[in-house]
Protein backbone atom coordinates (compact mmCIF):
# COMPACT_ATOMS: atom_id res chain seq x y z
CA UNK A 1 0.00 0.00 0.00
CA UNK A 2 0.86 3.51 -0.95
CA UNK A 3 1.93 6.29 1.50
CA UNK A 4 -0.85 8.06 -0.26
CA UNK A 5 -3.32 5.37 0.54
CA UNK A 6 -2.24 5.02 4.25
CA UNK A 7 -2.56 8.59 4.79
CA UNK A 8 -6.35 8.16 2.86
CA UNK A 9 -7.12 5.64 5.09
CA UNK A 10 -5.88 7.16 8.07
CA UNK A 11 -8.00 10.05 7.61
CA UNK A 12 -11.13 8.15 6.91
CA UNK A 13 -10.89 6.44 10.34
CA UNK A 14 -10.29 9.45 11.71
CA UNK A 15 -13.58 11.28 10.13
CA UNK A 16 -15.47 8.09 11.59
CA UNK A 17 -14.36 8.68 14.73
CA UNK A 18 -15.07 12.24 15.19
CA UNK A 19 -18.66 11.61 13.41
CA UNK A 20 -18.60 8.75 16.74
CA UNK A 21 -17.67 11.65 19.42
CA UNK A 22 -19.66 13.79 17.87
CA UNK A 23 -22.64 11.71 17.76
CA UNK A 24 -21.95 10.11 21.79
CA UNK A 25 -22.22 13.67 22.81
CA UNK A 26 -25.07 14.85 20.72
CA UNK A 27 -26.58 11.68 22.94
CA UNK A 28 -25.71 13.12 26.38
CA UNK A 29 -26.31 16.25 25.13
CA UNK A 30 -29.96 15.57 24.54
CA UNK A 31 -29.97 13.26 28.14
CA UNK A 32 -28.90 16.10 29.84
CA UNK A 33 -31.40 18.37 27.93
CA UNK A 34 -34.27 16.45 28.69
CA UNK A 35 -33.13 16.16 32.41
CA UNK A 36 -33.05 19.85 33.08
CA UNK A 37 -36.43 19.74 31.14
CA UNK A 38 -37.96 17.51 33.19
CA UNK A 39 -36.79 18.99 36.05
CA UNK A 40 -38.01 22.21 34.97
CA UNK A 41 -41.18 20.62 34.40
CA UNK A 42 -41.63 19.52 37.82
CA UNK A 43 -40.37 22.78 39.26
CA UNK A 44 -43.71 24.19 37.35
CA UNK A 45 -46.09 20.72 38.48
CA UNK A 46 -45.07 21.21 42.15
CA UNK A 47 -45.28 25.02 42.11
CA UNK A 48 -48.93 24.44 40.58
CA UNK A 49 -50.18 21.18 43.26
CA UNK A 50 -48.69 23.22 46.24
CA UNK A 51 -50.26 26.81 45.65
CA UNK A 52 -52.63 27.49 49.44
CA UNK A 53 -50.69 24.67 50.59
CA UNK A 54 -47.87 26.01 52.53
CA UNK A 55 -48.97 26.30 56.33
CA UNK A 56 -45.58 26.54 57.45
CA UNK A 57 -43.73 24.39 60.16
CA UNK A 58 -45.96 20.57 60.84
CA UNK A 59 -48.08 21.33 57.31
CA UNK A 60 -50.01 18.02 57.31
CA UNK A 61 -49.25 15.84 54.62
CA UNK A 62 -52.85 14.87 53.25
CA UNK A 63 -53.69 11.42 51.93
CA UNK A 64 -50.38 9.30 51.05
CA UNK A 65 -51.47 8.89 47.77
CA UNK A 66 -51.44 12.71 47.10
CA UNK A 67 -48.41 13.47 49.42
CA UNK A 68 -46.08 10.57 47.22
CA UNK A 69 -47.47 11.92 43.77
CA UNK A 70 -46.28 16.03 45.24
CA UNK A 71 -43.41 13.94 46.89
CA UNK A 72 -42.02 12.26 43.13
CA UNK A 73 -42.23 15.47 41.37
CA UNK A 74 -40.26 17.21 44.38
CA UNK A 75 -37.47 15.29 44.31
CA UNK A 76 -37.16 15.64 40.41
CA UNK A 77 -37.28 19.20 40.46
CA UNK A 78 -34.73 19.66 43.39
CA UNK A 79 -32.35 16.40 42.31
CA UNK A 80 -32.24 16.37 38.37
CA UNK A 81 -30.15 19.29 38.29
CA UNK A 82 -27.70 18.41 40.44
CA UNK A 83 -28.10 14.56 39.24
CA UNK A 84 -27.59 14.76 35.25
CA UNK A 85 -23.49 15.48 35.36
CA UNK A 86 -23.68 12.14 36.99
CA UNK A 87 -25.97 11.15 34.48
CA UNK A 88 -24.02 12.31 31.64
CA UNK A 89 -20.64 10.50 33.01
CA UNK A 90 -22.92 7.76 33.05
CA UNK A 91 -23.97 8.02 29.46
CA UNK A 92 -20.52 8.79 27.80
CA UNK A 93 -19.41 5.16 29.77
CA UNK A 94 -22.21 2.96 28.70
CA UNK A 95 -21.53 1.16 24.93
CA UNK A 96 -25.54 1.79 24.43
CA UNK A 97 -26.24 5.20 22.86
CA UNK A 98 -29.62 7.07 23.39
CA UNK A 99 -31.09 8.58 26.26
CA UNK A 100 -32.82 5.26 27.65
CA UNK A 101 -30.17 4.07 29.80
CA UNK A 102 -30.02 7.56 31.50
CA UNK A 103 -33.21 7.77 32.11
CA UNK A 104 -33.33 4.07 33.77
CA UNK A 105 -30.75 5.66 36.06
CA UNK A 106 -32.67 8.38 36.86
CA UNK A 107 -35.71 6.81 37.25
CA UNK A 108 -33.55 4.13 39.81
CA UNK A 109 -32.79 7.17 41.73
CA UNK A 110 -36.67 8.55 41.93
CA UNK A 111 -37.52 5.40 43.30
CA UNK A 112 -35.06 5.26 46.58
CA UNK A 113 -36.15 9.05 47.05
CA UNK A 114 -39.90 7.84 46.92
CA UNK A 115 -39.32 5.11 48.85
CA UNK A 116 -37.57 7.89 51.63
CA UNK A 117 -40.43 9.84 51.20
CA UNK A 118 -42.99 6.79 52.23
CA UNK A 119 -40.88 6.74 55.72
CA UNK A 120 -41.25 10.13 56.01
CA UNK A 121 -44.92 10.11 55.71
CA UNK A 122 -45.50 7.15 58.41
CA UNK A 123 -43.16 8.83 60.67
CA UNK A 124 -45.20 12.06 60.44
CA UNK A 125 -48.81 10.18 61.26
CA UNK A 126 -46.27 8.11 64.00
CA UNK A 127 -45.58 11.44 65.72
CA UNK A 128 -49.14 12.76 65.03
CA UNK A 129 -50.73 9.63 67.07
CA UNK A 130 -47.90 9.39 69.48
CA UNK A 131 -47.81 13.32 70.46
CA UNK A 132 -51.15 14.52 69.41
CA UNK A 133 -51.47 18.56 70.47
CA UNK A 134 -48.17 18.38 71.87
CA UNK A 135 -46.67 19.40 68.43
CA UNK A 136 -48.95 22.07 68.00
CA UNK A 137 -46.90 25.04 67.29
CA UNK A 138 -48.15 26.83 70.49
CA UNK A 139 -46.97 23.87 72.65
CA UNK A 140 -43.60 22.16 71.59
CA UNK A 141 -43.83 22.62 67.71
CA UNK A 142 -41.87 25.74 67.66
CA UNK A 143 -39.04 24.10 69.56
CA UNK A 144 -39.34 20.65 67.73
CA UNK A 145 -39.18 22.27 64.59
CA UNK A 146 -35.62 24.37 65.74
CA UNK A 147 -34.21 20.78 67.35
CA UNK A 148 -34.71 19.20 63.87
CA UNK A 149 -32.59 22.00 62.24
CA UNK A 150 -29.93 22.20 65.11
CA UNK A 151 -29.78 18.18 64.30
CA UNK A 152 -29.52 18.56 60.21
CA UNK A 153 -26.84 21.46 61.17
CA UNK A 154 -24.66 19.03 63.44
CA UNK A 155 -25.13 16.20 60.77
CA UNK A 156 -23.86 18.25 58.36
CA UNK A 157 -20.28 17.71 60.12
CA UNK A 158 -20.19 14.26 61.00
CA UNK A 159 -18.28 11.64 59.61
CA UNK A 160 -20.81 9.81 57.72
CA UNK A 161 -22.15 12.84 55.74
CA UNK A 162 -18.32 13.51 54.68
CA UNK A 163 -18.67 10.28 53.63
CA UNK A 164 -21.68 10.33 51.51
CA UNK A 165 -20.89 13.51 50.26
CA UNK A 166 -17.77 12.50 48.63
CA UNK A 167 -19.49 9.54 47.14
CA UNK A 168 -22.07 12.26 45.05
CA UNK A 169 -19.44 14.56 44.36
CA UNK A 170 -17.45 12.01 42.83
CA UNK A 171 -19.41 10.38 40.41
CA UNK A 172 -16.36 8.99 38.32
CA UNK A 173 -15.01 6.64 41.22
CA UNK A 174 -19.02 5.90 42.04
CA UNK A 175 -19.65 4.33 38.68
CA UNK A 176 -16.24 2.54 37.93
CA UNK A 177 -17.03 0.89 41.79
CA UNK A 178 -20.40 -0.59 41.39
CA UNK A 179 -20.65 -0.62 37.40
CA UNK A 180 -23.27 -2.66 36.18
CA UNK A 181 -24.13 -3.76 32.48
CA UNK A 182 -27.94 -3.63 30.63
CA UNK A 183 -31.14 -1.64 31.58
CA UNK A 184 -31.01 -3.65 35.21
CA UNK A 185 -27.90 -2.79 36.26
CA UNK A 186 -29.03 0.80 34.91
CA UNK A 187 -31.73 1.18 37.46
CA UNK A 188 -29.69 -0.50 39.96
CA UNK A 189 -26.67 1.96 39.77
CA UNK A 190 -29.21 4.49 40.03
CA UNK A 191 -30.70 3.08 43.32
CA UNK A 192 -27.37 3.15 44.64
CA UNK A 193 -26.00 6.34 43.68
CA UNK A 194 -29.18 7.43 45.27
CA UNK A 195 -29.00 5.47 48.64
CA UNK A 196 -25.45 7.68 48.93
CA UNK A 197 -27.22 11.12 48.35
CA UNK A 198 -29.98 10.19 50.82
CA UNK A 199 -27.33 9.23 52.88
CA UNK A 200 -25.89 13.06 52.91
CA UNK A 201 -29.40 14.67 52.09
CA UNK A 202 -31.56 13.28 54.55
CA UNK A 203 -30.89 15.86 57.22
CA UNK A 204 -31.49 18.59 54.95
CA UNK A 205 -34.73 17.04 53.90
CA UNK A 206 -35.81 17.24 57.46
CA UNK A 207 -34.85 20.65 57.45
CA UNK A 208 -37.19 21.48 54.63
CA UNK A 209 -40.44 19.56 56.68
CA UNK A 210 -39.41 21.39 59.51
CA UNK A 211 -39.90 24.69 57.65
CA UNK A 212 -42.52 23.95 55.77
CA UNK A 213 -42.56 20.93 53.08
CA UNK A 214 -45.27 22.27 50.81
CA UNK A 215 -43.17 25.79 50.81
CA UNK A 216 -41.95 26.64 46.88
CA UNK A 217 -39.36 29.18 48.59
CA UNK A 218 -37.93 26.44 51.24
CA UNK A 219 -37.88 23.58 48.53
CA UNK A 220 -35.86 25.89 46.67
CA UNK A 221 -33.28 27.05 49.78
CA UNK A 222 -32.93 23.05 50.10
CA UNK A 223 -32.10 22.19 46.78
CA UNK A 224 -29.65 25.27 45.81
CA UNK A 225 -27.86 24.20 49.17
CA UNK A 226 -27.71 20.55 47.77
CA UNK A 227 -26.51 21.91 44.60
CA UNK A 228 -23.57 23.93 46.19
CA UNK A 229 -22.42 20.98 48.17
CA UNK A 230 -22.68 18.71 45.37
CA UNK A 231 -20.69 20.84 43.00
CA UNK A 232 -18.49 23.95 44.65
CA UNK A 233 -15.18 23.15 44.28
CA UNK A 234 -14.35 23.87 48.09
CA UNK A 235 -16.21 21.35 49.49
CA UNK A 236 -15.43 22.20 53.26
CA UNK A 237 -16.50 25.81 52.54
CA UNK A 238 -19.74 24.38 51.54
CA UNK A 239 -20.97 22.33 54.16
CA UNK A 240 -20.22 24.78 56.68
CA UNK A 241 -22.19 27.38 55.04
CA UNK A 242 -24.95 24.69 54.59
CA UNK A 243 -24.41 24.39 58.91
CA UNK A 244 -24.40 28.15 59.30
CA UNK A 245 -27.78 28.66 57.93
CA UNK A 246 -29.49 25.86 59.83
CA UNK A 247 -28.14 27.43 62.68
CA UNK A 248 -29.21 30.93 62.04
CA UNK A 249 -33.09 29.49 60.75
CA UNK A 250 -32.91 27.51 64.12
CA UNK A 251 -32.15 30.49 66.37
CA UNK A 252 -34.82 33.18 64.18
CA UNK A 253 -37.00 29.78 64.72
CA UNK A 254 -36.80 30.78 68.25
CA UNK A 255 -36.25 34.10 68.76
CA UNK A 256 -37.90 35.47 66.12
CA UNK A 257 -39.91 33.63 63.58
CA UNK A 258 -41.80 36.34 62.45
CA UNK A 259 -39.02 37.94 61.35
CA UNK A 260 -38.09 34.73 59.12
CA UNK A 261 -38.86 36.15 55.31
CA UNK A 262 -41.08 33.23 53.54
CA UNK A 263 -41.93 31.13 56.69
CA UNK A 264 -45.31 30.99 57.75
CA UNK A 265 -45.97 31.12 61.64
CA UNK A 266 -49.02 28.73 62.40
CA UNK A 267 -51.71 30.26 64.06
CA UNK A 268 -52.10 27.79 66.48
CA UNK A 269 -52.88 23.96 66.58
CA UNK A 270 -51.89 21.44 64.12
CA UNK A 271 -50.13 23.39 61.08
CA UNK A 272 -51.58 22.62 57.81
CA UNK A 273 -55.23 21.73 58.76
CA UNK A 274 -56.65 24.68 56.74
CA UNK A 275 -54.42 24.22 54.03
CA UNK A 276 -55.68 20.26 54.02
CA UNK A 277 -59.36 21.14 53.90
CA UNK A 278 -58.51 22.85 50.55
CA UNK A 279 -56.94 19.90 49.15
CA UNK A 280 -58.77 18.68 45.65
Amino acid sequence: MSAGSTTIAERGRARDDLAEALAAMRGRLILVTLLLGLGGLAWWVTAVRMTGMDAGPGTDLGALGWFMGVWVVMMAAMMFPSLSPTVALYAKMTSKRGPSRGLLFAAGYLIVWGAAGVLAYALFRVGRSLFGDGLAWRAGGQWFAAAVLFAAAIYELTPLKDVCLHKCRSPLGFLLGVWRDGPRGALEMGARHAAWCLGCCWALMAALFALGVMSLAWMALVAALIALEKALPWRRVATWATTLVLVVLAVGLLAAPHAIPGLVVPAGGHAGAHAMHAMP
